[in-house]
């Protein structure tokens, strides 16, 4: 079924070039000429996205937003704003938006806005499912202003409704097994099994048998026969972590699932078809991998067909702060402690630190400070000597101009949440602030 559209705003001419772009796209939209008309309308047939004018006669904007998270609380909504300031944002966030435009906008900006918070609602969903069925940890967070990981989400968005075989690329820890949970739960298969199997911590000489499954009699031991990894995959997904661990004999195997939907189990002669979805993932260059002769060129290729390199968490400065806060707010819940905030000398050290662990090691730094804390701030103290000795410490005697413009660049950067909003705290472009960050090696 088409997702549903509520457009609410009072000029006309806006509300027609809405409807046109959101039908071309498939979606069911409704249109609304004041607040109180979008407002009744989501009641009577809740939407999943609602565009709204901020400034309109009457029940304006935030109003609007404020009884729809009342009145309709699964809508995720979307303020459209000709006054797009930050505090606009902050205000349309606390009443209950999840995005913003800036008018005017494209109908190609529209449709991704409208894209973006719909794909981040079935993740939102298919988490919630994973906690009702006993998982526990740290959620994943799909909301970035990073523009690489912005790609890879958009690549995941475009690629799920496809049965394309994906490469996720990657250090450990930057969210490769999330992000390939988040493409199955946007594909067709969200509803059939997802699968992983890790490449990298199975014996070499067990993998082929987990990952195909054996013959009765087809080694000691075997004293039945066994389904594999890929036959309990079904028609749904099959997130392989780490191939580029896979031993060289076993690639041949996965060349032939890839090509034919083929595969023998271990000591059978009998053909076997799947219909799985194959999900891939390493933190390993497979290109220098195939240079020296581990791993096999073709299937590289094959497994390749898409492929996005998950940026690590160094390179994601715009994004720290937000998932410290994010990664913070959830460990509290789950450790049953009330609400917590991160002091800004505690953001600073983090914000310093280079995180050679990614998110998995942000989440256990965090953790552990959640856990020791005994007030309502977590302070530097809490953290690992590594991360506190990260902070970055002026020298006393250097009084020079540049020195006093560094550190003051370098607190501004610490206590706001992008480049964009440091550079308007600061009064000066974002190109600008960029071109000092780097001269200063700010991050």
């Amino acid at each position: 079924m088409s997702a549903r559209v509520l457009v609410v705003d009072d000029e006309a001419n806006i509300r027609m070039m809405l409807r046109v772009c959101l039908e071309g796209a498939g979606y069911a939209v409704t249109l609304a000429g004041d607040g109180s008309a979008g407002v009744a309308a989501a009641r009577r047939a809740p939407p999943d996205v609602a565009l709204v004018d901020l400034r309109m006669p009457g029940l304006d904007g935030l109003a609007v937003v404020r009884a729809l998270a009342h009145d309709a609380p699964g809508t995720a909504v979307v303020l459209m704003t000709a006054y797009a300031t930050i505090d606009n944002a902050v205000d349309a966030m606390r009443a209950g938006a999840v995005d913003y435009l800036a008018k005017p906008f494209t109908p190609a900006q529209v449709l991704h806005a409208v894209e973006k918070v719909l794909s981040q609602a079935r993740v939102a969903h298919e988490l919630a499912e994973l906690k009702r069925a006993g998982g526990r940890g740290v959620r994943p967070r799909f909301d970035t202003k990073n523009p690489t990981m912005q790609q890879c989400l958009s690549l995941a968005a475009r690629a799920a409704p496809t049965d394309a075989t994906v490469l996720l690329l990657g250090e450990t820890g930057t969210g490769k097994g999330y992000l390939a949970r988040h493409l199955h739960a946007l594909s067709p298969r969200r509803e059939r099994p997802f699968v992983t199997f890790n490449c990298a911590v199975v014996a070499p000489s067990l993998i082929e048998s987990e990952l195909f499954g054996h013959a009765k009699g087809a080694f000691t031991g075997a004293d039945r026969a066994r389904a594999g990894h890929v036959e309990a995959a079904g028609n749904g997904t099959l997130f392989l972590d780490e191939v580029g661990d896979l031993p060289r004999e076993a690639q041949g195997k996965l060349l032939r699932l890839l090509e034919e939907h083929e595969y023998v189990r271990v000591g059978d002669t009998e053909a076997r078809r799947s219909d799985a979805r194959v999900v891939a993932a390493t933190h390993r260059d497979l290109k220098a991998a195939v240079s020296a002769g581990t791993f096999r060129e073709d299937l590289y290729y094959r497994l390749a067909v898409v492929s996005a390199t998950l940026p690590p968490l160094r390179a994601r400065v715009e994004d720290l702060g937000d998932l410290a806060d994010a990664v913070v707010a959830d460990l509290a819940a789950q450790h049953r402690r009330p609400s917590l905030t991160l002091s800004p000398a505690a953001r600073a050290a983090l914000g310093a630190y280079r995180w050679p662990g990614n998110q998995r090691e942000l989440a256990n730094v965090l953790e552990r400070a959640v856990i020791l804390c005994e007030g309502d701030a977590i302070t530097p103290d809490l953290l690992p000597e590594e991360v506190r000795g990260a902070a970055p410490v002026s020298a006393p005697d250097d009084d020079t101009l540049e020195a006093a413009e560094r550190r003051h660049i370098a607190s501004v950067l610490a206590r706001t949440t992008s480049l964009d909003a440091a550079a308007k705290a600061l009064g000066v472009d974002p190109s600008t602030l960029y071109r000092k960050r780097e001269r200063y090696g700010l991050r």
